[in-house]
């Protein structure tokens, strides 16, 4: 059975490997891709600090606790990205039509995209979101129990899934958008900075868009809130910060929906 699962695996893995050693390969440029990646999410976080400077708490949350918020959402959505944000691209595999040659080689169009590349420089920006998690779950006063070691781990696997199904979903709608990858960035990209900022001061309709719909409220908001024993907003249950599985599940079902209705409406480059 291992041997079968690694036999069908090799291809990617060999695909992977040489995509980390090409970008390794010229160390003064993967320095600087380091850094200038670090800057992004330094300033992300500088952001926060600046909003926080000016009033002591937003949303019922001060600095301290937003950073948590901050840092679960920060790490996952960058550890996403590192893997399956070169999704990205496929608008413009659509446009000069070459990713009629992926439908040569015998594997599932959808694991060949996603293993096709690997953006090892989104490492930078995770050590910040992690750097953020670590000082957030220091500095705040929580009555550490295995319940609430065991929620930090459910919301990192499932915030990092969260973002990796919208990664996908919008690479779905890009079979019938084409020219609109800025449409599903709103939402995508969009979604990671609503999802590090305190929810309670959204109104109903951002929460209808990105607390339920697309739920990146689940991907650090509310296990935050959980962790460090704060009401949640809109009469929400104390355990919903739990639901952050289901709210992996509900985003991969329109991910998987939305690639196969955009594979299905697919017709080839033409010429």
């Amino acid at each position: 059975m291992a041997d079968s699962l690694g036999a069908r695996t090799r291809p990617y893995r060999a695909v992977l490997a040489s995509r980390a050693r090409s970008q390794r390969s010229y160390r003064a440029s993967f320095a600087v891709d380091l850094a200038s990646s670090m800057l992004v999410g330094v300033i992300e976080l500088a952001e926060i600090w600046v909003l926080f400077h000016n009033v002591v708490e937003l949303g019922g949350l001060e600095f301290s606790q937003i950073l948590l918020v901050f840092g679960l959402a920060d790490l996952c959505f960058s550890l996403a990205d590192m893997t399956f944000g070169h999704c990205d691209n496929l608008p413009t595999y659509l446009r000069a039509g070459t990713l009629d040659v992926f439908y040569l080689r015998p594997q599932p169009l959808l694991l060949q995209l996603v293993t096709s590349d690997i953006s090892l420089r989104r490492l930078a920006r995770a050590a910040v979101g992690a750097v953020a998690l670590v000082v957030g779950l220091t500095v705040n006063d929580i009555a550490w129990s295995p319940a609430h070691v065991l929620l930090l781990l459910v919301a990192i696997v499932s915030g990092y899934a969260m973002f990796a199904g919208m990664f996908v979903w919008a690479g779905g709608a890009q079979f019938f958008l084409v020219e609109g990858a800025e449409t599903t960035n709103a939402f995508v990209y969009g979604g990671r900075y609503a999802a590090t900022q305190p929810a309670s001061v959204w109104n109903r309709p951002l929460w209808a868009v990105f607390g339920f719909f697309f739920p990146m409220a689940f991907t650090g908001f509310l296990p935050a809130l959980w962790l460090l024993g704060v009401e949640a907003p809109l009469g929400l249950p104390d355990w919903v910060g739990w639901c952050a599985p289901v709210a992996a599940a509900w985003t991969w079902v329109m991910a998987l929906v939305s690639w196969r209705l955009g594979v299905r409406h697919y017709q080839g480059g033409g010429g």
